[in-house]
Formats: C-alpha cells, structure tokens, sequence
C-alpha cells in the first residue's frame, strides 16, 4: 500500500512506541499519593517540561487531553464560558469559516445552545485569512468578543495562516485568541509564547505520537471554564485520570518533531513538489488547491473534474493508494468540502477533491505508485459520473 493519508494520522516513531511500552510496565495513578503515584507523577511533569521547552512555553501551560477535538472544545466552549461569566456582553465568537469540525462544530452548538453570536470570518481563494477582515469584527465589536480562533494550518488544503499577525490584532483589542495547530507542528515553526496565541491545540498521532493523547496550552491568565468535571487534575481545567504512558509517549514524538522540523519540511516538501508536478503531467485539467507557498510541506490538494472524490478515493483504494476526500473525521459522509466551498469553489469543484499528505515514511516509490494508477482511475471515475448525470 501507499499511504498517503498522514495528516489523518500517521506512525508512531519507534522511540515513542518504546517509551509507551516501557512505562505502561509500570503501575500507578499520577493523583495517588505513594510511591507508585509519585514515580507517574514524576513521569508526567517530565513529559510537560519536554513538551513546554519544545513548544515555547511554560510547564504551566500544558495542559493534558485526549486528543484534538477535545483541546478545541476546551478553548473554545471554556474560554467563551469564562469570558461572559467575568463580562454578559461578551457573548459572540469569531472563527474562520474554514476551521476543523472540532472548532466549527463548537461554535455552531455555542451558538444553538448558549445563543453567541458568531463571525465567521471569510477566507481568500488560497484558504487564507485576510487580516482586514478580523480588524473589522475587532472594531465592530471587541467588547462583545469571547474568544477568537483561527487554525495554523489548514486540515485540508494545507494553507498556513498568518497566526502572529492575527493573534498580534486581537491582543491589540484585550481579545484571546486560539489556534489549532494539530497539521502544523512538526511540519511548520510553532512557539506558543512567540506567536501570541492566548491556547493552542496539538495532538499526539499527526506526529509520531499515540492516538488518544493532546494538548491545550493555556496562557497563564487565560481564564477557562472545565468542559469536564471531576478531579481537577489538569490545573483545575481538565478533570480525568492521566494516561501516563500516552502522555510520555507523546513528549517523545513531540520533541522529536519540533526537533526535526527543519528536515521534514525540506525532504517531505521536495517529495510533495515532485507529486504535484507528477500530478499535473498525467491529469493535465487537475485543480490544485491552497496556496502555492504558504503551505505545509506534506499536503497536496487537488479538484479533479467531473469526478466524485468518494468514488476516485476508492477506486485508488482498490489499487491500493490510501488517500482522502478532505477531514478524516468527516470522512463518509458524502458532501461538498465546506474549505472548498469558503474558498470560493464551486459545489462540483468542492465534490471532486482529494488530498494526498506525505509524511516522514513517504518515499518517491509511493508518489511513482499514485502516479501509476491515477489517470485510469480518473478516467473511470469520470465515466461513472457522466452515467450517472445521464
């Protein structure tokens, strides 16, 4: 198989799986109080001191979850809480409207249940930001502002986000801001403290790490209000027992990633422009989609016309190419990319995408066996289409 579906998830690194191995040898409860408990507990805040050096920020900072979604639903939902309880007129949410569902699914039940007002802010025919268009909302409305959260790097398209200079606007109105940046670490430079960012999400399994396992990191005197309750045992803002050879097991690959970002994006990107053109050789009318620069360095993204994406995905899955319409975790659904269609794509162009993600396994043989089998699959994919419409 050529997997090339690694901003879905891609492998561990050996040094991550032999760390998970040899502390889930090990028994206890980082909250218990004997020796045990403190031999996990010491274990975790290692893992927070590695993670925080690397990420540029403090130990304090991090604040362990299960994964993306639920560090998105912390940053969003608590911070937005937090804020209207300290001040009732803060009660809107601005987001781009091409964020991940664990934003944009957060936003939308805020605005259902909690009744927040919501900007989306519009995104460029590349996927990006423009930064206009948040100064306006800022403006307009800053003291009715919650929470501001615009992802680092696309899911889908790959494009990066000006996070700095958006994070710098909404820090000139007193407005936190949150960035996922599940894609971008390890691919791209992020530091917590260095951007601005008020909380920032990444997760264990886009890098080397466990599936299971995140991050919120939360600025020190960024108030939250604990999506769940129980122990307190994330500084009073996440509440679960630690999953202590997870979270080791994720300091290992985060520390590995941020380490060899410099790398990864030189090799993995001259591999992703070697598809790319490859691409463009043997489906000439190919669409490709996100920003030609500002990009991460394993995402290709394309629009083939007169194809659904669902039937293309699988007829390369037949031929043994793993790919993806868009999000994994909307994959299944068939419907237009809600990216694609913020972008200002059509709704045939938004069904006909397909995103190809490279990552630190991929190798030119993967690229030679996608390029092998695309045209035909294409061809019938656009064959089956015209059936049907007929």
């Amino acid at each position: 198989m050529a997997y090339l579906d690694h901003a879905a998830t891609t492998p561990m690194i050996a040094e991550a799986i032999e760390a998970y191995a040899a502390t889930a040898r090990e028994v206890g409860n980082a909250s218990s109080l004997h020796a045990a408990g403190r031999q996990a507990r010491r274990r975790v805040e290692e893992s927070r001191e590695r993670i925080a050096a690397a990420m540029g920020a403090r130990p304090s900072e991090v604040i362990f979850t299960s994964g993306g979604t639920e560090s998105d639903n912390l940053a969003v939902k608590g911070i937005f809480w937090a804020r209207r309880e300290a001040d009732p007129r803060r009660t809107r949410v601005v987001a781009t409207a091409a964020e991940h569902h664990a934003v944009l699914d957060s936003v939308e039940w805020l605005s259902r249940q909690e009744g927040a007002q919501v900007d989306w802010l519009p995104v460029d025919e590349r996927g990006r930001v423009p930064e206009d268009a948040l100064r306006a909302v800022l403006d307009e409305y800053a003291d009715q502002i919650a929470v501001v959260s615009a992802m680092w790097a696309n899911n889908e398209v790959g494009t990066v986000q000006p996070v700095p200079a958006l994070a710098a606007l909404a820090a000139e109105y007193g407005v936190p801001f949150h960035s996922d940046a599940v894609q971008a670490v390890g691919q791209v430079p992020v530091d917590f403290a260095g951007s601005g960012v008020s909380a920032l999400t990444v997760t264990g399994h886009k890098l080397g790490g466990p599936v299971g396992v995140g991050a919120l990191l939360l600025g020190r005197d960024v108030a939250c209000t604990p999506v769940l309750h129980g122990g307190g045992q994330e500084r009073d803002v996440r509440s679960g027992t630690l999953d202590v050879p997870g979270i080791v097991a994720f300091a290992v690959a985060v520390e590995a990633a941020v380490k060899g970002q410099q790398e990864f994006a030189a090799r993995v990107g001259a591999l992703r422009d070697e598809l790319v053109q490859r691409v463009r050789e043997v489906v000439p009318d190919a669409v490709y989609n996100g920003d030609e620069v500002e990009r991460l360095p394993g995402n290709a993204h394309f629009s083939f016309p007169g194809c659904e994406g669902d039937a293309l995905l699988l007829l390369l899955d037949a031929q043994g190419i793993a790919c993806s319409t868009g999000s994994a975790c909307s994959a299944g659904v068939a419907q237009p990319s809600h990216v694609l269609l913020a972008m200002g794509a059509d709704d045939a162009r938004a069904r006909s995408s397909l995103r190809f993600t490279l990552g630190r396994t991929s190798t030119a043989e993967d690229i030679d066996a996608l390029v092998a089998v695309l045209p035909g699959a294409v061809e019938r994919a656009r064959r089956a289409g015209a059936a049907r419409r007929h």
